[in-house]
């Protein structure tokens, strides 16, 4: 199906990628409309996620692996950074086969946004349920360079909620929920004050060392070796 010809132009006001998200920036932002109007004519899916827009669910760690692993690493990433998309899609896969699924590490998520979009493309994920947190993360990774510069890039955005069961309604009101989107801006704040963090990716490994870039699997499982990998 050609969605192009099924969703009708949107009344978002674009962002640029430049945009500095600090709290007064992101609180500017969200003055400007940012709703996705009319798709729910074209759409009438079941609804098959669980949005919750609780602060709780925001702000609680994403954690993929056993959780009784020595090792627990932290990535601060952004949706819409090239670096980050790479690491997902070509070593990430290495890294939950070879060290996440056999027990060896614990490995987390969290938002590091570095521009409006990747900021509601993170509000879209965290908002899912737990268990299909990683899967639309994955999805928005491998898709990244189609969503991200497409014309209107929430609309984009949109089609990839829909696969999640999410409306056109419940689409709208995420991407229009300032206490929801701060919440995420102060997450991005805290790990940057706290660590350092001045680019994506970086990873923290058990509170105690930080690298930062995208690295090969080889690279990746280097810094690793002081913990017994």
């Amino acid at each position: 199906m050609n969605y192009q010809k099924k969703i009708p132009h949107t009344n978002l006001t674009r962002f640029k990628s430049t945009y500095n998200l600090n709290r007064r920036g992101v609180i500017s932002y969200l003055s400007a409309a940012a709703t996705i109007t009319g798709l729910s004519s074209f759409f009438s899916l079941p609804t098959l996620a669980e949005i919750n827009n609780s602060l709780d669910h925001i702000s609680k760690p994403r954690i993929i692996g056993k959780t009784n692993a020595s090792i627990h690493i932290t990535e601060y990433y952004s949706m819409t950074c090239s670096h980050c998309r790479d690491f997902h899609n070509k070593t990430f896969p290495d890294v939950k086969t070879k060290l996440i699924d056999p027990g060896k590490i614990k490995f987390e998520l969290s938002p590091f946004p570095l521009d409006g979009l990747a900021l509601r493309a993170h509000a879209l994920a965290r908002a899912l349920p737990e268990n299909k947190y990683f899967g639309m993360v994955t999805l928005l990774m491998s898709k990244q360079d189609e969503w991200k510069s497409a014309k209107d890039p929430l609309q984009s955005l949109y089609r990839y909620a829909q696969l999640a069961g999410i409306s056109a309604n419940e689409f709208n009101g995420l991407m229009q929920n300032r206490p929801l989107l701060e919440k995420i801006v102060e997450i991005r704040q805290k790990s940057s004050v706290k660590w350092q963090i001045s680019a994506t990716p970086s990873f923290v490994i058990n509170n105690k060392k930080v690298i930062s870039g995208n690295l090969s699997f080889n690279e990746f499982i280097a810094e690793l070796a002081e913990y017994g990998i």
